[in-house]
């Protein structure tokens, strides 16, 4: 048994009840655990048992439903699906101008006071038949073919309404047609109503048809993100392969004659991890790696946001999509296809908009029983206006029944929210911020405090030796003869097999200063203390006063005033303690100050947030005194200093519980982001109700968090809150005018407002407004695109 999840295209979809349809129809199938489909996106996300069930059965699920499924289609077939939709939009636009042109006539033709004008022939019943059989069963196909399987499994959506109501209309004008003296004798003018079904068929397609244009506009982000791939890679081959490759697939390569390699173009999908790739001077880059040979200056800002071209060199690590700017370099493929780091972007955004925000149940759930109340709705009218309607009862009770189905939109409801969750993931995507689900975007509106992690989130992560400073003296100096070279050369050896950013710094001093590292034994990293080991005869104490306090090593005043004056600087200060190996008291040999620079956008970041009402807190590992003094520079009042590395989470749960409460009411929680980097933020970064990782950090705390921001700028955070907000009004307008609408306008259809200002709702008129509330609700989202974060 395995667990897969998988996205399929769907063709045919068209509101909020098709997606209420599909999801019933496929959770109902064995082997299914969950399904979600998107009305945006057009696609449903299907998590499935593979022994039980397959693509076959899914298709099966959904065909069976009146809808299609392109189950075979992979991240290759873009283009193909492009062309799918291209096609399918040219059918379209065929059917409008057939449906309008042909009821155009027949209205010609059949109206009151227009048919006065028209030729004879458009008057006659039978040619207006004639004309409105093409548009009923032609152009009004998908209507039926999505109504007669729906029905099938006792479901109904808005193709029902549309087919039952044209039907209706259609088949009662026909009746008129074949038998003018029967419906004489019952007292009816016998009048074929042709033009509503054809133009109401017509109208409806035509929203369709914008509709479709517009939700184009909605995953642009998509599709620039797929632009920015390269196409073809220049790979070195041995010149045996290359040979075999250019006669097979007759393609352009170039022999070097010092070397037995061929270089030659490829297609992207077929570079291989381990592959050595050419780049020139304006050439894109064509998968992830490393650089083996020469150097250059990269465009990254797809990647980071910077304008400013990153020098390369050899040994840095390059990204597919960015752009070469200037030398040529020869790198090897480390990440390839569905493993580069734009692949991983285009399919987190892709999850994102396929994803439903918690505010969209509220449309899914009314819109599951929209459809059975709009039918009891019509034949309710119907029934009403044929008691009471006077002489002309059964037209009123026809036309007005037919204009209750034709109006109710449930399209609407369905577009919402998924198009403002697809335009505004894609807008962040844009400004290098990567949003997991929809669900996070909702709660990020909600915020109202953020912790951030100082390493490598408030601070480049990158910190510098400052100062090396001797404390042995007495009998420990005889003890041990140690100078500041032996301190580096002694805390460099045992940092060599730390992972911790200081770590690095001191081995980059002692490198810099070609100070040559020993051996390390009994190696043994303490979580929130240090490192501890032995070098040669000596037993290595290296880490904080936590450290010292364990091993009972006395800090002398002097030392003490030291480490106050550095802390109160913003520096980390790490003590170096010695002992014999045969030894039992160990000694403080000294201590040595790193400083980490604060990076250039925190500051303007936290105002940005502050400014936003929102409560900014610094969780760090180092004490209070160097912590404060960071928090200071940037303006941060609250400071939680001296948590170890697994008691971040615990501090984040406990914010959460420090909402204000009021007098007889229950304490409310605070909603808190975490903004970190490292491994040991993850499970902070999932505890938080929105966890935000660097894009510069570990690809566990990545995994942990809801929202990426793949570039450095801090001031991203308060950028993603102000996308968030305004996301959530564009939804939340959105669903006004769609439940509005409904609302407002049925009741109009049902002939309300006739018995006060004699007022009524024409089908066509009808057909004219609920396509608009459709076009209107996607043109809203689309206004998000312009926005400024």
């Amino acid at each position: 048994m395995a667990e897969v999840k998988q996205t399929y295209p769907i063709k045919g979809m068209h509101c909020a009840s098709c997606v209420r349809v599909i999801e019933k129809s496929l959770s109902q199938t064995p082997g299914v655990m969950n399904a979600t489909v998107n009305l945006a996106t057009e696609k449903a996300t299907v998590i499935y048992d593979d022994s039980e069930c397959g693509p076959s059965q899914i298709a099966s699920a959904i065909s069976s439903v009146g809808y299609t499924a392109l189950v075979e289609q992979t991240r290759e077939d873009e283009d193909a699906e492009k062309k799918e939709k291209e096609k399918s939009l040219k059918v379209l636009r065929n059917k409008v101008v057939v449906s309008l042109f042909f009821g155009g006539l027949i209205l010609w033709g059949s109206f009151p006071g227009l048919s006065k004008t028209s030729p004879s022939l458009l008057q006659m019943p039978f040619v207006q038949l004639l004309l409105a059989i093409p548009v009923q069963f032609w152009a009004g196909l998908d209507f039926y073919k999505a109504t007669i399987p729906a029905l099938k499994h006792r479901l109904a959506n808005m193709d029902t309404l549309v087919a039952l109501g044209t039907t209706v209309a259609f088949g009662f004008s026909a009746f008129i047609t074949f038998f003018p003296t029967i419906v004489q004798s019952i007292g009816l003018e016998p009048m074929p109503y042709f033009d509503v079904a054809t133009i109401v068929i017509g109208l409806i397609l035509l929203g369709r048809y914008f509709e479709a244009h517009a939700k184009l506009g909605t995953s642009e982000a998509i599709r620039k993100l797929i632009g920015l791939q390269a196409k073809t890679a220049r790979v070195l081959r041995p010149s045996v392969i290359a040979n075999e490759v250019k006669q097979s697939m007759d393609r352009h390569a170039d022999a070097r004659d010092d070397v037995k390699y061929l270089e030659i173009d490829i297609p992207i999908s077929e570079v291989l991890v381990g592959d050595i790739i050419r780049v020139r001077p304006g050439e894109k880059i064509p998968v992830d790696g490393v650089i083996m040979e020469g150097e250059s200056s990269v465009d990254e800002s797809m990647i980071t946001g910077e304008s400013i071209p990153a020098d390369k060199a050899k040994g840095d690590t390059v990204v597919g999509a960015t752009i070469n700017k200037s030398g040529t370099f020869l790198y090897k493929a480390t990440k390839v296809g569905s493993e580069t780091m734009l692949a991983q972007i285009i399919k987190l955004v892709e999850e994102a908009q396929g994803s439903k925000a918690p505010i969209q149940r509220i449309a899914d759930s009314i819109s599951s029983y929209f459809v059975p109340i709009v039918i009891m709705l019509a034949f309710f009218t119907f029934a009403t206006w044929y008691i009471f309607g006077g002489p002309q009862a059964f037209l009123f009770a026809l036309l007005n029944s037919i204009a209750v189905l034709i109006i109710a939109c449930p399209c609407a409801m369905g577009l919402a929210t998924p198009t403002a969750i697809m335009v505004g993931t894609g807008k962040g995507a844009e400004h290098g911020i990567l949003i997991k689900d929809a669900e996070s975007l909702e709660i990020a509106h909600k915020i109202n405090t953020i912790v951030f992690d100082k390493t490598g989130t408030l601070t480049n992560g990158k910190p510098v030796v400052t100062d090396v400073i001797l404390s042995l003296n007495g009998e420990e100096s005889r003890s041990f003869v140690i100078t500041q070279d032996d301190m580096l050369r002694l805390a460099a050896s045992i940092e060599k097999g730390s992972e911790h950013s200081l770590g690095d710094a001191i081995v980059q001093e002692a490198e810099k200063q070609n100070i040559k590292l020993e051996s390390v034994t009994k190696f043994k990293a303490i979580a929130g203390h240090g490192v501890e080991g032995t070098v040669g005869d000596k037993k290595v104490f290296f880490g904080n006063r936590r450290l010292m306090e364990k091993e009972k090593i006395e800090i002398l005043h002097f030392v003490q005033n030291d480490m106050e004056r550095l802390e109160s600087e913003g520096k980390t200060v790490m003590l170096l303690a010695l002992r014999q190996a045969q030894g039992k008291q160990a000694y403080l040999a000294g201590l040595i100050a790193v400083a980490d620079t604060v990076k250039e956008t925190a500051k303007a970041g936290i105002e940005a947030l502050q400014k936003q009402g929102i409560e900014v807190v610094m969780i760090t590992g180092d004490n209070q005194r160097t912590a404060s003094a960071i928090a200071s520079k940037l303006g941060i009042k609250r400071v939680l200093a001296e948590v170890l590395p697994d008691q971040k989470e615990a501090e984040v749960r406990k914010i959460q519980q420090e909402g204000p409460s009021r007098v007889g009411e229950p304490r409310r929680r605070k909603i808190v982001a975490m903004v970190g980097d490292g491994i040991n933020d993850a499970p902070a970064l999932a505890a938080a109700d929105v966890g935000i990782a660097m894009g510069t950090g570990t690809d566990i705390a990545m995994e942990a968090a809801d929202i990426t921001l793949i570039n450095k700028d801090l001031m991203s955070v308060a950028q993603t809150l102000e996308l968030s907000k305004k996301t959530m009004r564009t939804i939340k307008l959105n669903l006004f005018w769609a439940f509005g609408y409904n609302i407002l306008l049925i009741p109009v259809a049902m002939g309300v407002l006739y018995p006060f200002f004699g007022i009524l709702l024409n089908p066509i008129l009808a057909s004219v407004a609920m396509a608009t509330s459709s076009i209107s609700v996607v043109g809203n989202s689309l206004l998000l695109k312009r926005m400024k974060i």
